[in-house]
């Protein structure tokens, strides 16, 4: 039998192989208060457990379907990581999920998020979580769970990937699929002031890569923000605003603009028979857009492929009622303007 002599050194630990268990710990620590912050009387238990646990509210609802959504944040991540600035980028991750929930009319219940790091630091950790709460907090859905992982060799210090899950709630009845769009419905955008979470790996490769802008100089010409600013600016969670109208007004489809653009998401809601026409001039795109093209010298066609152009959310509703559902949006603090309409088709939308 094998005796280590006094002063011997320990064998190998998993804090040696670079992954700290006592460093997730505290960070757990640091993160409960802020977490609790998001439940909601549904929420049973506490953090700490295998799993969350959610009472489904089922005396709301007769016939009710669960809608889930998943999503992260893509290479924003590496602006966050290049900015030294985690606070916002939760936020995103809360918006690419429940702003899906809600394009099929579903109230978001839940939310779960999966934090990976090459070296785990409470500090960034905290700094994470925080704007995943602050988004759940805007969205009115509760952070039941999540998992941080260190994934030392698979990425370095300071990296870092967000991933998240949310679930919603919707009567059959009530889901929203686009079958019932007509000719004349009004299309109303509800607008982005930035990228959202999408079209970063062109922006960062004409910004960065092309003209190399440094973080720190002004997003543009005259403006009074850096580019670390604008390109970090928080996604727009427009899930409670569309949840309110949704209550007064008959809303007909919801189209998120994510990744593809204003054409490649509207079409998604579509059916077989119906175009979508947007006027691109109907709204004011945000300046960053402009700044990218004409960099990079992309393409117009292009641009409008990989960026929202400054509208986020796509909402159509019958036309008499498209003046009531703009003051609804906007009080519920959305500038949205009417942008189209819907006419008949074979499911294309036409920009310009």
């Amino acid at each position: 039998m094998h005796e280590e002599s006094e002063g011997s050194p320990p064998g190998v630990t998993y804090a040696g192989a670079g992954v700290d268990i006592a460093a997730g710990e505290r960070a757990v620590e640091r993160i409960k208060d802020k977490v609790r912050s998001t439940f909601r009387p549904e929420v049973l238990g506490d953090i700490g457990g295998f799993g969350g646990l959610f009472a489904f509210p089922q005396d709301r609802y007769r016939d009710p379907v669960l809608v889930g959504s998943t999503d992260g944040v893509g290479t924003k991540a590496l602006v966050a990581q290049a900015a030294g600035r985690f606070t916002t980028i939760g936020v995103d991750l809360v918006a690419m999920c429940v702003d899906d929930l809600v394009c099929q009319g579903a109230e978001p219940l839940f939310f779960l998020d999966y934090v990976a790091v090459g070296r785990l630091d409470p500090d960034h950790i905290d700094q994470l979580v925080e704007g995943v709460v602050n988004g759940c907090r805007q969205a009115g859905c509760a952070l039941i769970g999540g998992e941080m992982a260190e994934h030392p060799g698979a990425m370095e210090a300071g990296e870092f990937d967000l991933v998240g899950f949310a679930l919603g709630v919707v009567e059959r009845d009530r889901i929203i699929t686009g079958d019932r769009l007509e000719e004349g419905d009004a299309l109303l955008g509800l607008p982005s002031p930035g990228l959202r979470s999408n079209g970063f790996s062109l922006a960062r490769r004409v910004l960065f890569d092309i003209a190399r802008r440094g973080l720190e100089e002004p997003a543009y010409g005259g403006a009074a923000h850096s580019l670390a600013d604008e390109l970090l600016t928080p996604s727009v969670i427009y899930a409670p605003a569309v949840a309110a109208l949704l209550r007064v007004v008959d809303v007909r489809a919801v189209a998120h603009v994510t990744g593809g653009g204003i054409a490649a998401n509207l079409a998604r809601v579509l059916p077989a028979n119906r175009d979508a026409v947007v006027d691109p001039g109907a709204w004011e795109q945000p300046r960053i857009f402009a700044e990218i093209q004409r960099l990079g010298e992309v393409d117009p066609a292009e641009m409008a492929r990989v960026f929202n152009l400054g509208i986020g959310m796509v909402v159509a509703v019958p036309a008499a009622e498209a003046f009531r559902a703009l003051d609804v949006l906007r009080e519920r603090g959305h500038r949205a303007v009417r942008i189209g309409e819907v006419t008949a088709g074979s499911g294309r939308v036409h920009l310009g």
